[in-house]
């Protein structure tokens, strides 16, 4: 169970993952060990899974943003499979879900420009054999970044 410390310290490290068992200390009304192994608990138990950096993707000539909608033909285990393992494997898919409705899987991707979009698109998405039916949409603009999780 969470009390509201533990949820007051992973709102703080959702918003700043760099934050010293000092400085967390010092929001929390802790010490530094107390918050320290707080944070230690939580990342055994497994409400934080890991830290990363958020970067730029404009900054790294990712001038495409897109979602991709896919509806498979065919529905068995090994489709299913084989469908995943090739999303896994591509570095433009960064993140992927399964979907109730008519669509299967979405899809959020990355690409340099609209020509690297197209060749996902059909060169690697549409030739899977599993593959029925694709849609894609472009962002145009992104409202919100991706925010921190209610807490």
């Amino acid at each position: 169970m969470l009390d509201d410390t533990d949820t007051r310290l992973l709102a703080a490290l959702q918003k700043n993952a760099h934050l010293t068992a000092q400085e967390l200390g010092e929001m929390l009304n802790l010490s530094p060990s107390q918050a320290g192994r707080r944070r230690q608990r939580l990342e055994a138990d497994g409400y934080i899974q890991g830290y990363c950096a958020r970067l730029d993707p404009l900054r790294l000539g990712l001038a495409v943003q897109g979602f991709i909608q896919v509806q498979l033909g065919t529905h068995g285990p090994e489709q299913s499979s084989s469908f995943a393992r090739l999303i896994r494997g591509r570095p433009e898919v960064t993140s992927a879900w399964t979907m109730t409705g008519e669509a299967d899987y979405l899809l959020r991707v990355y690409c340099v420009d609209l020509p690297s979009l197209n060749r996902l698109i059909h060169e690697v998405l549409l030739a899977h054999p599993a593959v029925a039916r694709v849609q894609s949409q472009i962002v145009m603009d992104q409202l919100k970044r991706d925010a921190p999780l209610p807490t």
